[in-house]
């Protein structure tokens, strides 16, 4: 055996034989690793358009989701929305219904948009909506007013402060209601701005002053019937008094009983004037 390996032509054949083993050797396990990349390239692309096709379903989902969530809050918020405005109207009708004063409101066309039942009630109409100011107030003229200019008539002012938009007028008016009531009124015009600042129409705040005044005429008419009272006490103590005078000087016994019947007389109609003022103030009192 050592002689064959000695012999250079067989131990070059040997090693010819070892290096075309290792080749085959190399060569299979190079098949094998490229038939193992292969298979796995292909598994990779079986899967692939799987997971292209899922990928959109699944966004489409997740969007169908947010949006319907995104719904629910804008219902909610708006249902929230509604509530709270409902509120506000409800309080804002129970204040209008509540005040003692009328409160009317013309649109920017001239026509009565909302009138409380206190402004019914002073201006005599059951439902005054969609009337217009002339309808209304029927040329009623204004008796004072706090504006610098000279008093006219209520329409006039109302569609003055619907001209201008940002001037209040104050004044005072002899209303006579659609039935013949007559009521001294207090009527102040104010403007009704927008949030934008543009005009929405005007407020007419309308306060019945009839019993204030009939309370001043009242009080006027018994300061007159107490200074005319005054002056006739003053009067009938003087008579008195000079009566009492001569009758302290006189000595006629046949004057005398006729001056104590003057006294006595001066007396019982002064006595009968005190009487009658101070029941008609009782009863002045007493309404």
């Amino acid at each position: 055996m050592v002689r064959l390996l000695g012999n250079p032509v067989i131990l070059r054949a040997a090693m010819v034989l070892f290096a075309a083993g290792c080749a085959f050797l190399l060569a299979i396990w190079l098949i094998i690793s490229l038939r193992k990349k292969i298979a796995a390239e292909a598994d990779l692309g079986s899967d692939a358009p799987r997971s292209l096709d899922a990928l959109p379903l699944h966004l489409y989902n997740t969007v169908i989701q947010q949006l319907k969530q995104q719904k629910h809050e804008l219902q909610l918020q708006n249902q929230a929305e509604q509530r709270k405005s409902r509120t506000t109207e409800n309080f804002s009708q129970a204040v209008l219904s509540n005040l003692s004063s009328g409160v009317v409101v013309f649109g920017t066309n001239g026509l009565v948009k909302q009138a409380n039942p206190a402004a019914k009630e002073i201006l005599g109409f059951s439902s005054p909506s969609s009337m217009s100011a002339e309808d209304i107030f029927r040329g009623a003229e204004v008796s004072s007013s706090s504006s610098d200019d000279s008093p006219g008539r209520v329409t006039e002012e109302v569609h003055a402060v619907l001209r201008e938009g940002s001037k209040c007028r104050q004044f005072e008016a002899d209303y006579v209601s659609p039935t013949g009531k007559k009521h001294r009124i207090a009527v102040t015009v104010s403007p009704v701005p927008a949030i934008d600042g543009s005009l929405l129409g005007v407020a007419c705040l309308i306060s019945d002053r009839s019993e204030f005044e009939r309370i001043r005429q009242q009080q006027q008419l018994q300061g007159e019937i107490s200074a005319e009272m005054a002056l006739e006490l003053r009067t009938s103590l003087a008579t008195i008094s000079g009566y009492a005078q001569q009758l302290a000087r006189n000595r006629d016994p046949e004057l005398a009983p006729e001056l104590a019947a003057d006294i006595a007389g001066e007396a019982s109609r002064l006595d009968h004037h005190i009487g009658g003022f101070l029941a008609a103030k009782h009863a002045a009192a007493g309404k």
